[in-house]
């Protein structure tokens, strides 16, 4: 999320309008959702309470605001209007924070929390509560009384979870630093109740990562044991190959009506990879790679490729189509490297560096011949076009290797728990992005 100012305190943003990226209003926020975390560590911020037409409160991860400024917030794109519900793992930040009676850390006095600041960490797209605003003396509705100061979060009592209490809250803070593949490798080793309390404190775009990293049977167990409305939502949240795959192995009345819950935009596509078989480039591809017209400069094309939720696959390569830009686009007229992008001046337009020499896939090429074209032209993906010429997605190499190797091998053993808690602490990102989301 962008914003004007590093630090932004929360009270403010009680009441801000939210907007779509046409400009047009489409509710405000009534609060802000947090989870806390043991050992004094600040809480990350998961999104907004944003109250819509008709009252409705939803939920708006901060994941999808693009701008926080001038007392508006922007989203990428449409609020999801299912019902905001609020976990156990979460707090809401005006509703329960503020007017709080807390311990500075230092002196034991009691103080009153009149407010508490979110930052974005440097190195990580995370916001987290990391300065609290109290009230010595005497507090009450007009706080006239009583000296006021600005502490860290570590500076105050009585907000941090118990450590004592190992349940699935104290299992996330342990595990928030894993990459999704190396969570997705201790989750499996949890016991199946564990496993199901794990899965339901997360939050949906971290459960997404992770469940595309888990054994099918896995990953079954896991969405069965989720509502219905959520399962939709961590399946909006998932890539869309990895939605299909998973959904794939579900009873086809399963299917449809976790299809039928899932916004329209976001179910198209995982209808659309449904269709193919398993084992062909239209069954393994993205419907989401990046898309530019041949208008658009180099400047433009590394901007796409610069987005941290991309894999590296994925961003090894961008697509030049005529419009339409989302698949099935217009014409596909080649692709150009990320290497060619690095060499040509930021002006350069992609139409005039494209790669036209190498025949597209069609989507029913078999899996055989999907891994020896990549081999063979040394690509980490491949466009996959339909017979009129269109771009419907693309083959990364990280899928293929997915299908090519034994259907157990994410249970052999490669990842070490405890090598992988050990080393938890360097970060790391899953193929979307950074190991913690901000999405719900």
């Amino acid at each position: 999320m962008a914003s004007g100012t590093s630090r932004i305190f929360i009270s403010h943003l009680s009441g801000v309008a939210v907007f779509d990226p046409n400009g047009d209003q489409v509710g405000r926020v009534r609060d802000v959702v947090a989870t806390l975390r043991p050992g004094g560590r600040p809480p990350r911020v998961l999104g907004f309470v944003v109250e819509v037409v008709g009252r409705r409160r939803t939920f708006l991860p901060i994941t999808r605001v693009t701008s926080l400024e001038s007392g508006e917030l922007i989203t990428t794109g449409l609020v999801n209007m299912r019902r905001f519900e609020q976990r156990p793992t979460e707090t809401l930040v005006l509703g329960e924070m503020l007017d709080r009676k807390v311990r500075l850390a230092e002196t034991g006095d009691e103080v009153t929390v009149l407010d508490v600041a979110m930052s974005r960490s440097p190195q990580r797209r995370d916001w987290e509560i990391d300065k609290v605003a109290v009230q010595r003396g005497r507090g009450g509705a007009l706080r006239r009384r009583g000296e006021t100061l600005t502490v860290e979060w570590s500076a105050v009592s009585g907000f941090s979870l118990e450590e004592k209490d190992q349940g699935a809250a104290n299992l996330l803070a342990t595990f928030e630093q894993l990459r999704p593949a190396d969570l997705a490798n201790v989750l499996h080793h949890l016991s199946a109740k564990r496993r199901a309390e794990v899965a339901a404190a997360l939050d949906d775009d971290r459960l997404a990562d992770v469940l595309e990293e888990l054994p099918e049977d896995d990953q079954v167990e896991i969405l069965g044991k989720l509502k219905e409305e959520r399962a939709a939502d961590v399946l909006e949240a998932m890539d869309p190959d990895d939605a299909a795959d998973l959904l794939s192995e579900l009873p086809e009345s399963d299917q449809e009506r976790l299809l039928t819950l899932m916004r329209p935009q976001e179910a198209a596509p995982v209808r659309r990879l449904l269709a193919y078989e398993e084992r062909t480039a239209g069954g393994l591809m993205t419907t989401e790679p990046i898309v530019l017209r041949p208008d658009a400069t180099v400047a433009d094309a590394l901007a796409r490729v610069r987005n941290q939720d991309l894999s590296p696959a994925l961003a090894g390569q961008v697509f030049v189509c005529r419009p339409p830009e989302e698949t099935p686009t217009g014409r596909y007229l080649g692709v150009v490297h990320f290497q060619r992008l690095l060499r040509d001046p930021p002006f350069t337009l992609v139409g005039a560096i494209v790669d036209d020499g190498l025949q597209p896939l069609s989507p029913d090429t078999p899996l055989s011949e999907v891994a020896g074209y990549l081999a063979t032209y040394n690509l980490v993906g491949a466009p996959v076009v339909d017979e009129y010429g269109h771009l419907l997605g693309a083959v990364t190499v990280d899928d293929v290797l997915d299908h090519l190797l034994p259907e157990d091998w994410r249970e052999s053993g490669t990842h070490d728990t405890a090598a992988v808690s050990s080393s938890a602490g360097s970060g790391g990102s899953g193929h979307r992005g950074e190991a913690a989301d901000g999405g719900r």
